[in-house]
């Protein structure tokens, strides 16, 4: 059972020493928040999280209830998977993300409707704690959410996707893929600051995903782009070697199974589809375990980069869908996504975004009917215990993940090496007439 303080962060009932002490040290750091929402109070924090290299397992999963979302609780409990706690970390963004934060922040402002916001020139849209009296906190979250510090361009050299069985427990096929990114607004470390020039499609920011094995799939490439006004119609092509022909990607087909995977397009980064097309709503925030860690103190898998000193995370639990990772206790806020669309297949999105980054690190799909159907997960490794490239980035380094559909007892684990802020990314990858160069 749960007590909650009028920030809306849930603290245990103290009915024991320990947890006594725990109530108190969560009531400290609500009253000692900081006045630099980027800063992390790492002390106050190792004060009340589990110590560092706590298994939370079957045995002992009940008494961390308070700090561990309750589904994933149950998996816990099941046998499904273990958690070993990281040590604290602050994921302090780049000093440009911060310094535009304190220029811009305040000026920007929302329309009428969730995908209208105005006056946005770079950092955090929307500064501050969130308040549950704030009837449109949900939106503005939703709005940090898609602008948070992630670079300005990146690219994925290996990318590779399990798709398992978790019946049988047994890996059913696996594929390679290819991807980048380019941030055409909003930039600010890499030049052209504030935005590229030539941006005829009027986007934001941009990826491509091309797969490379095996053959039935190999030549696929899909180009994404999130519109810098959110009201405008979604733009997406995808080349099909099969046709050999580029295709538009239509708004219905960002929520199909993606190449026979557990993944909707929708779900990239957490959610890559329109702020308008979801009703927000902000439910309070927690200190929750989530999985961002330090890459050095993780066991890491035997596969190699080609071409970097890098290992890929491992994965293991139930049928070896969860990321090998340690998790540490965060600051979250809890945001909810409902579709407007009726046709739209799922009932609602439930995110934990991490208050310092503002990544949705972890997630929950439910179906229309409101039951639980898939566990989403981002795992986020320190830039500056990544490759040599993304060490002073500042960008949280995306690196493991995961979809399971708890239902249909299937899930897809990822794994992939990400390189950030790289100058060589060139405008003239992202354009549609660049996808079928995959046929040559």
């Amino acid at each position: 059972m749960n007590n909650s303080t009028s920030t809306g962060i849930h603290t245990p009932k103290p009915t024991t020493c320990v947890q006594l002490g725990l109530y108190v040290a969560l009531l400290f750091l609500v009253a000692a928040a900081s006045a630099d929402e980027f800063d992390v109070d790492l002390a106050a924090i190792q004060e009340v999280a589990p110590p560092t290299g706590t298994i939370i397992g079957t045995d002992n999963v009940k008494d961390y209830i308070d700090v561990i979302d309750p589904d994933l609780a149950s998996l816990i409990a099941q046998g499904w998977i273990t958690i070993t706690v990281g040590e604290p970390l602050s994921f302090r963004p780049h000093e440009s993300y911060i310094t535009a934060t304190a220029q811009y922040g305040g000026q920007a402002e929302l329309g009428s409707n969730p995908g209208e916001l105005l006056n946005y020139t770079a950092g955090r849209p929307f500064p501050g704690i969130p308040s549950l009296d704030d009837p449109r906190a949900g939106d503005k979250l939703s709005w940090n959410m898609r602008y948070p510090y992630s670079g300005d361009g990146g690219e994925i050299p290996e990318m590779y996707w399990h798709y398992i069985d978790m019946r049988s427990q047994a890996e059913e096929r696996e594929l390679e893929f290819i991807a980048s990114q380019m941030r055409f607004k909003h930039r600010h470390v890499i030049d052209p600051i504030p935005e590229v020039k030539k941006n005829p499609h009027n986007v934001y920011n941009a990826i491509t995903l091309e797969a490379l094995d095996p053959g039935d799939v190999a030549k696929t490439k899909l180009l994404i782009f999130q519109n810098s006004d959110d009201t405008k119609e979604e733009q997406g092509w995808m080349y099909v070697p099969l046709l050999r022909r580029v295709r538009r990607v239509a708004t219905t087909a960002r929520t199909d199974s993606f190449l026979g995977s557990d993944v909707m397009i929708e779900d990239f980064l957490g959610y890559s589809g329109r702020i308008m097309d979801m009703e927000w709503e902000f439910k309070g925030e927690t200190y929750t375990l989530l999985p961002m860690y330090d890459r050095t103190q993780i066991e890491q898998s035997d596969r190699k980069a080609r071409k970097y000193d890098f290992h890929f995370v491992g994965f293991h639990g139930h049928s070896g869908c969860f990321p090998n990772v340690t998790w540490q206790l965060r600051k979250a806020y809890i945001l909810v996504a409902s579709p407007k669309r009726p046709s739209h297949p799922i009932g609602r999105r439930y995110f934990y975004i991490d208050a310092q980054t503002m990544f949705p690190v972890f997630g929950k799909i439910y179906d229309k009917a409101d039951v639980l159907w898939k566990y989403l997960m981002g795992g986020l490794a320190h830039p500056d215990t990544h490759v040599k490239n993304n060490q002073g980035s500042g960008v949280p380094m995306l690196d493991s993940s995961m979809v399971i559909d708890i239902q249909n007892m299937h899930c897809t684990a990822i794994q992939f090496l990400t390189l950030t802020n790289l100058k060589k990314i060139k405008r003239t990858e992202f354009q549609p007439s660049a996808l079928n160069v995959g046929a040559r």
